[in-house]
């Protein structure tokens, strides 16, 4: 087993962890990025699945997330519109399925003024609360302890309107039922993407994507930490004190002065702490749990949806496969859609064989674009529940009245132990844009505590 020792070490090599070394090399501090993967990423993975290549994990760029374009100019990266040309498809609760253009869906005059009343409603909350410190509101235990589901029911009694509404939080982004988590985590939701009218249009959540895939920007940054980051490195035990860490991974110990937690919360029990964390830490992880969803691509010879003049854009509240998009990759003459199976209509699709699961979904998305989306050359499904090192998608969330509770904890260091990680974030929370953020901000406090304590003068460069 080697031994390192270095200024800081990072558990975990997604964009958060890997942002936070890239800022602490750069200024000066030795570091060391242990990964229990073997590869970089975390929920980022840009795969190639029978000659496809597939975006399994995070992938969208919107335009609001500023801290995940800069670093994809810093990084030499482009972007590319995700297509949206033509007509969307809306399955009704009939089974029916209509075509739309715009960012609202095809349903009665009534329903459509519930909606939009609805998405006001939420607009004003999020300006109200805000990203940074929900918990902080006036107002927060109230919106806390009351599920999305029964509020959304409290504001309106048009059915439809509140299951589309509920769609865009429980199935598109929390993967959770709308009666598991709060009013205040949905309001996060919204606010962290400026508000929920952004939150709904998907023009403009899911604008652009990375040319070479998402993961090129984690791979990118740890070719430029180099031997600084390990793979294949589970961290088993991390021993702490306010003088430091010693974090023991299975063919590597480090020895450091700071450790950076850049993984999930709900992996943060998969780290034997000695001392044990503390009680507070152990009460609020166990609040904290992520979704479940499948995320299934389907590549096809054309993108035989385009020449019907349809965009790809499918949505259907009741549907198995709630969401569908055009996700052809750039330059790519084949068509690929992507659609998502979310909380207990995942449940029910792993319940049965695969090759019955398959033709479930498949029927599903030819439920809105017609008999051709059952024929693919490429089929995949990506289960991140499933996943030893991440299990659940796509972030973390509390239970009801566990973000009012505990989200003022929720970034307080433990010794020199520090967390990182887009379910962690404010802006850009649950998104890429957020693990950046995250790991700029983490990487900024442990520069302050570091200058605070008069280390930066004496960091040890070349330690081994």
């Amino acid at each position: 087993m080697s031994k390192l020792k270095r200024d800081v070490v990072v558990i975990g090599a997604g964009p958060s962890g890997l942002t936070a070394a890239r800022d602490l090399k750069r200024a000066g501090l030795s570091v060391a990025v242990l990964e229990a993967r073997d590869r970089v990423g975390g929920r980022t993975w840009t795969d190639v699945v029978d000659g496809a290549m597939l975006e399994i994990g995070g992938q969208w760029v919107s335009p609001d997330q500023s801290a995940l374009l800069e670093l994809l100019g810093e990084l030499g990266l482009e972007t590319y519109s995700r297509y949206r040309e033509g007509q969307s498809i809306y399955l009704d609760p009939a089974g029916e399925t209509k075509r739309y253009t715009g960012a609202i869906f095809p349903v009665s005059s009534a329903t459509e003024t519930e909606m939009n009343r609805l998405i006001g409603l939420l607009d004003a909350l999020a300006a109200e609360v805000g990203a940074e410190e929900p918990w902080a509101h006036p107002r927060a235990r109230e919106l806390d302890t009351i599920s999305f589901q029964h509020w959304l029911r409290q504001q309106s009694a048009d059915e439809e309107a509140c299951n589309n509404i509920g769609l865009f939080v429980a199935g598109g982004m929390l993967t959770k039922p709308a009666h598991s988590f709060s009013v205040l985590q949905a309001v996060l939701m919204a606010a962290s993407a400026g508000s929920f009218s952004n939150l709904v249009d998907d023009d403009f959540i899911l604008d652009k994507r990375v040319v070479g895939g998402m993961q090129e920007v984690s791979v990118r940054m740890a070719a430029e930490l180099g031997e600084d980051v390990r793979l294949g490195a589970p961290v088993r035990t991390l021993r702490w004190n306010d003088d430091g860490v010693t974090a023991v991974a299975e063919d590597v110990t480090v020895e450091a002065r700071y450790a950076v937690m850049a993984v999930p919360p709900n992996l943060y029990s998969r780290v034997s702490f000695e001392p044990p964390l503390p009680r507070r830490q152990h009460q609020m992880h166990q609040h904290q749990s992520l979704g479940l969803v499948i995320k299934v691509h389907a590549v096809y010879k054309t993108p035989f949806w385009r020449a019907d003049g349809l965009s790809g854009t499918c949505f259907g509240a009741g549907s198995v496969v709630q969401e569908v998009y055009d996700n052809t990759n750039h330059g790519d003459s084949r068509g690929t859609l992507v659609g998502f199976v979310s909380d207990e209509k995942a449940d029910a699709m792993f319940e049965l064989s695969p090759q019955e699961r398959k033709a479930a979904i498949l029927s599903a998305i030819a439920d809105y674009l017609g008999p051709a989306a059952l024929d693919p050359v490429v089929y995949n499904e990506s289960d991140w529940g499933s996943e030893e090192w991440t299990r659940g998608a796509y972030a973390a969330s509390y239970d009801l009245g566990g973000l009012s509770r505990y989200g003022k904890d929720q970034l307080t260091p433990v010794g020199t132990i520090y967390w990182s990680s887009s379910d962690l974030a404010g802006a850009g929370y649950q998104h890429v844009d957020g693990a950046v953020r995250m790991g700029h901000a983490t990487a900024a406090r442990i520069l302050s505590a570091a200058s605070g304590q008069g280390e930066l003068a004496g960091v040890a460069a070349g330690k081994g």
